[in-house]
């Protein structure tokens, strides 16, 4: 299951992924905000990171404005290891090696189209497993 969150610079994108989870099937909760009213990103990136971290959710999603103070705030939870993707390849790179389990983006940096696009690899990419991956996430924690 995917826990997913925006500030009301994100929201538009949020709707997207959350169009794209809808599509194949994959569970998610919102944990807001709700509309495009002006709200406090720490609010949604902390709740989203605490539901990954606590191990109910698999994997989450942020998103603010650029992806960036979203992903400051998730990375303040222990456990998680969230990385700020702009395109697909970074997506892909941060589960190979990086075990990365939450995603931030950037409603003002990305499109929908490569929104979906990245959240799609991001969740279909396993961690590699290597050694030296796993000794560096363990570094990392």
């Amino acid at each position: 299951m995917i826990a997913i969150g925006s500030d009301h610079g994100g929201f538009d994108l949020k709707q997207a992924v959350i169009g794209y989870l809808e599509e194949k099937g994959i569970a998610y909760k919102d944990f807001g905000c709700y509309d495009k009213n002006s709200c406090d990103y720490p609010v949604f990136g902390r709740a989203v990171a605490e539901a990954v971290a606590s191990g109910e959710y698999e994997k989450g999603i942020v998103i603010c404005t650029t992806g960036i103070g979203i992903s400051m705030v998730a990375n303040k939870v222990k456990g998680v290891r969230c990385a700020l993707c702009q395109d697909s390849f970074c997506a892909k790179m941060t589960r190979l090696h990086n075990d990365a389990n939450v995603l931030a983006m950037g409603g003002g940096i990305i499109g929908p189209n490569l929104a979906v696009e990245i959240t799609e690899t991001f969740l279909n990419t396993p961690f590699s497993g290597e050694e030296k991956h796993c000794r560096r996430v363990g570094l990392i924690d």
